[in-house]
């Protein structure tokens, strides 16, 4: 059975030749495997959006945020990918989020 990195790897490999449903459907599988797998949810993210699925776009990018809050570039994607949906008022929210996160993250590492 192939690793979750070889699953990512094809799944990104099939994107780059075109073939975004294959790719997509791979990452899928690769989810079913380990729902936890926070780059193939960013990926699936960014192949909906490309694909003008808006609504499964913003799922998965949320779910990233979920999984690593203290990230925020997790956030900003999830920004990006509400603005390409129209969903201002969210991509706001999610930069903020962004904002947040780097901040407390600065508070942090200050002696």
């Amino acid at each position: 059975m192939p690793t979750n990195l070889e699953m990512y790897d094809e799944a990104i490999r099939l994107q780059q030749e075109g073939k975004a449903d294959e790719a997509i459907a791979k990452l899928q599988d690769l989810l079913q495997q380990d729902p936890e797998y926070a780059l193939a949810h960013s990926a699936l993210s960014v192949f909906y959006s490309r694909g003008e699925d808006h609504d499964e776009a913003i799922k998965h990018a949320r779910r990233v945020c979920e999984m690593e809050p203290a990230d925020s570039f997790s956030f900003i994607a999830l920004s990006l990918v509400c603005q390409k949906a129209g969903r201002i008022s969210e991509a706001e929210q999610a930069m903020m989020q962004a904002r947040q996160v780097q901040f407390s993250s600065q508070q942090d590492s200050q002696p």
